[in-house]
């Protein structure tokens, strides 16, 4: 049986120690943000693979559409068999500050039955944001990671997804996004993760550089920082205040457990009461076999039969109990479930049912 030992990533189980990150990796600044962009259009040029257009009427629609703004006008009426043609959602990240003629790595996803987009081409297509204007153009190449192949007899293989494609620096930027940064009189630190000790360390070190009153903490997430009006002189204060080293908050108590793959993680904060715990478990095995009987008269008279025959047989282990007392660590919890044999099954349980009892100081979490 593998032990826990296997399965159990044991977080920062060496000695305390002070653990110091920049700033710009810690925080974002308010007002300085990426922005979704999303789009709709037409990849063609797809070797057979593209919608099935009785199912998907809108491809049909976008396809006559885009045929009038070049002056074709298509009888009323008519049917078409678009296989080289699918519908695709497109979408991009705006990064902060990216000005008009910079480009995007843009990605194509299919929304109609198309099976594959590999070969295609995305036409000229508008990518919006989520105020409705156009800041941004895709056209181009598609790059699909996936491959698949099928047989006449309806057998397939495929690999990856090939519904999914992307264009790197498939998209040009139209529009700038404004920006709060050169207009307001301050700046406001965000910490991406909330934490007051690790505000009280920013505020500490941007005061001990620049001086008191510099730096104040709004809340356990935000910090207000002075900063100059001129841009220039702005820019080149938050190049200094982004590389700042931060000593970081400890994290709290915290086990997550990952049911789908048996992972648990417990950082080196968990502590538990003194509590006595017993693990077992009853194991019934059902081995199915066949007996072949063969006919006992000669020249071959009687006949040949085939018996299931089921061995069935029950084990329940007695694994001992062991008792934890106050103030077991991680390396206690760990060794002492290794010892009875649990699987990673065995150690939600017994961390849930501690728990529940009151005797397990962290946060459980199961994703």
């Amino acid at each position: 049986m593998k032990t826990l030992r296997y399965y159990i990533i044991a977080l920062l189980m060496l000695a305390p120690f002070t653990q110091a990150d920049r700033l710009k990796d810690i925080a974002r600044l308010e007002g300085v943000r990426e922005n979704q962009l999303v789009g709709y259009g037409l990849v063609v040029g797809l070797d057979g693979t593209g919608d099935q257009t009785t199912q998907t009427p809108f491809t049909t629609q976008s396809f006559v559409n885009m045929l009038k703004q070049f002056g074709v006008k298509l009888p009323d009426g008519m049917t078409f068999q678009l296989k080289n043609v699918a519908a695709v959602a497109i979408h991009a990240q705006l990064p902060a500050f990216a000005k008009p003629g910079q480009k995007l790595d843009i990605t194509v996803s299919s929304i109609g039955n198309a099976k594959s987009l590999r070969g295609g081409s995305l036409l000229l297509s508008q990518l919006k944001g989520v105020d409705g204007n156009i800041y941004a153009l895709a056209q181009g190449n598609l790059i699909v990671g996936g491959v698949g192949a099928s047989g006449r007899d309806g057998s397939s293989v495929q690999k990856n997804t090939l519904s999914v494609g992307r264009i790197p620096s498939g998209a040009i930027v139209e529009r700038e996004v404004e920006t709060s940064f050169a207009e307001q009189s301050h700046l406001v630190f965000n910490l991406l993760e909330p934490d007051f000790s690790t505000a009280r360390s920013v505020v500490e070190t941007i005061n001990n550089l620049l001086g008191s009153e510099v730096a104040l903490a709004i809340d356990a997430g935000s910090i207000h920082v002075s900063a100059p009006r001129d841009a220039s002189q702005r820019v080149s204060y938050m190049a200094m205040l982004e590389d700042l080293d931060i000593e970081i908050g400890e994290a709290p108590a915290k086990i997550i457990l990952n049911s789908r793959t048996g992972t648990v993680v417990i950082n080196k904060h968990v502590k538990v009461s003194p509590v006595a715990i017993t693990q077992g478990g009853l194991t019934v095995t059902v081995r199915e076999g066949f007996d072949v009987s063969q006919p006992i008269a000669p020249f071959g008279q009687g006949e040949t039969i085939v018996t299931p025959n089921s061995n069935i047989s029950i084990d329940e282990s007695g694994n001992p109990m062991f008792v934890f007392d106050a103030g077991v660590d991680l390396n206690d919890i760990v060794r002492a479930v290794n010892e009875v044999g649990a699987s990673p099954g065995d150690l939600m349980a017994i961390l849930e049912a501690m728990k529940q009892a009151g005797a397990l100081r962290a946060d459980l979490m199961v994703i």
